[in-house]
């Protein structure tokens, strides 16, 4: 700005054609075209305190009758603009803008007012308005868009430079909220990992545990149904391995669906979870291989339900039958499946010694000062739907658990998970 300003000021003595017939030396000149940009270094960190300054350079330049009025009136309009734009106190730029404003129109009146005094001839004057009217208007028109051009500018680019960063916060709130999110789902997804694995393991290990404490009983009495017991003993390994590979396989792969074996190319579909469906299979797998007298049946009208919910029930059956053989010494157990008007309910109950006898463990409910993770695992998955869980001695003896799952009526958009009626066992 100064050296701009040093040019102009070289160029209009050169040509001799001030604004005001005569001005003061050309070093003078220079001296006030340095002394206006000087301030402007320092505009954007003390913005209220340069548009002062630069203003009152200015009319003390006008009131010198410089040569020149361009630069000065960049500096003044840079000056105004950066208040608006940069100042962090909006009411101080505010105020500060229209004092200065209001000082050059009254600057301007009175250079108006002189000018009129002196009555100018205008002998060249054609126009429809009054030669006096029109120089009013005209110069007060010219101000009007000078300054108001610097004040809506500043306005605007403050409002960019916040809506900017507001964006930026923005972008950084939602950054942090879908860490945040993806940290729930991977320790939502490490717990229903551990659920499924603690679900498979455990009933499958403590059916085979039971029928190998069986099996050596009878080995030197009667072969076979020693035999027998081994030979559930394998089928339970090869199904706890098989339940294994399929979760490994879609913790790998993600949704069940067709996927590329990456060793031959072809197409291989994993399972999709159990269900309902398998209730039926996983009863008559505890009573071939644990000899308990297991009872199934299925009250009300089967109808679809969310593949969530029909896991969960099916890992709720399963983790009740588990405690029945590990912990109740039960000759009989009851899985029950009612399909009840807003709700899906899933029943267990055994006769073993449940948790009325002092000395003994508790029947499938698990004992909750134990430290085991199974009535936890249970209270979790049902807790998941918004459903309830309760598990206790019964009255005649023995141990029940009852989970009741929440549902809506299903529609045509649901995703439901077959669920078949299993005959009574």
């Amino acid at each position: 700005m100064a050296a701009g300003a040093g040019v102009a000021a070289v160029l209009v003595n050169s040509m001799g054609m001030f604004i005001y017939g005569s001005a003061p030396s050309l070093a003078e000149q220079l001296a006030w075209s340095v002394g206006m940009a000087v301030p402007l270094a320092v505009r954007r960190r003390f913005p209220a305190t340069v548009l002062p300054i630069v203003a009152a350079l200015f009319l003390a330049a006008h009131a010198r009758h410089v040569g020149d009025n361009t630069a000065p009136s960049l500096a003044l309009f840079v000056a105004l603009y950066t208040l608006g734009a940069w100042g962090r106190d909006r009411v101080v730029a505010r105020w500060v803008r229209v004092g200065v404003i209001v000082a050059m129109f009254a600057r301007l009146a009175v250079s108006i007012a002189r000018q009129l005094a002196g009555s100018p001839v205008f002998e060249n004057a054609a126009g429809p308005l009054d030669p006096l009217l029109a120089v009013a208007v005209h110069s007060v028109g010219i101000n009007l868009l000078y300054f108001l051009g610097a004040y809506l500018a500043g306005n605007l680019a403050w409002e960019s430079a916040r809506r900017r960063y507001e964006l930026l916060v923005q972008g950084e709130q939602l950054r942090r909220s879908q860490a945040e999110n993806a940290r729930q789902a991977v320790v939502a997804e490490r717990l229903r990992i551990a659920h499924d694995l603690h679900d498979v393991a455990a009933h499958h290990v403590s059916a085979m545990g039971v029928q190998a404490a069986a099996a050596r009983r009878v080995l030197r009495t009667d072969q076979e149904q020693a035999s027998r017991s081994l030979a559930a003993v394998e089928q339970t390994a090869r199904t706890a391995v098989g339940e294994l590979r399929d979760l490994v396989g879609v913790l790998r792969t993600g949704p069940p669906g067709p996927e590329p074996d990456p060793g031959s190319g072809a197409t291989r579909e994993y399972p999709s979870a159990p269900g309902l469906d398998q209730i039926a299979e996983l009863v008559a797998g505890v009573r071939g291989s644990a000899g308990l007298q297991v009872r199934h049946a299925v009250f009300g009208d089967p109808r679809p339900v969310p593949e969530s919910v029909a896991l969960s029930a099916y890992r709720v059956v399963q983790e009740a039958l588990t405690n029945t053989v590990r912990h109740a010494a039960a000759g009989q157990a009851e899985v029950r499946v009612r399909y009840l008007d807003r709700c899906l309910e899933v029943e267990v109950s055994d006769d073993g010694r449940g948790a009325g006898t002092p000395a003994a463990p508790p029947g499938v409910g698990g004992e909750p000062g134990s430290g085991g993770f199974g009535l936890l695992g249970m209270r979790e998955r049902v807790a998941v739907h918004g459903g309830e869980l309760d598990a206790g001695p019964r009255r005649g003896g023995g141990f029940q658990v009852r989970a009741r799952f929440p549902l809506e009526r299903t529609g045509p958009g649901a995703e439901p998970a077959p669920a078949g009626r299993a005959g009574a066992g």
